[in-house]
């Protein structure tokens, strides 16, 4: 059984994280398993401000998504800490993510077997443009 983990604010939920899901889901297999996390508003003000909505209600949208099968909480914004933990086989990142943080996140999954699998970010799918476009 194949393990993915793929991370989220998932502040306000769009086509671009639910293609991420599919994407890591179908990775994971027939008989995998999508490991969700999902960043504490402390992870996420690490790097970005708070989130609107909060981290129950966001742990909550993603446990209502078919692609998930388990959601847990991320308490740094890297996924390191998780990804130690539970070890899985893929590491889902974006391009959007930190390159220094992807490479060390890729060293750590080849010492454990596994890999970090790239996904496009695209920026018209993004929860800072939608907010941005609400505020207009």
């Amino acid at each position: 059984m194949r393990i993915v983990y793929s991370y989220y604010v998932l502040d306000i939920v769009h086509r671009g994280h639910l293609k991420m899901m599919e994407n890591a889901k179908a990775i994971a297999g027939k008989d995998g398993k999508l490991i969700v996390g999902i960043l504490t508003d402390e992870a996420v003000m690490e790097k970005k401000p708070k989130p609107i909505l909060s981290f129950d209600e966001r742990f909550d949208l993603a446990n209502a998504l078919k692609y998930v099968d388990l959601v847990v909480a991320q308490e740094t914004y890297s996924p390191l800490p998780n990804v130690k933990k539970i070890k899985p086989d893929i590491l889902m990142e974006s391009t959007s993510h930190d390159e220094e943080a992807i490479e060390e996140a890729r060293k750590f999954m080849e010492k454990i077997g596994g890999e970090v699998i790239i996904i496009p970010h695209f920026p018209s799918q993004s929860s800072a443009n939608i907010k941005n476009q609400i505020k207009k």
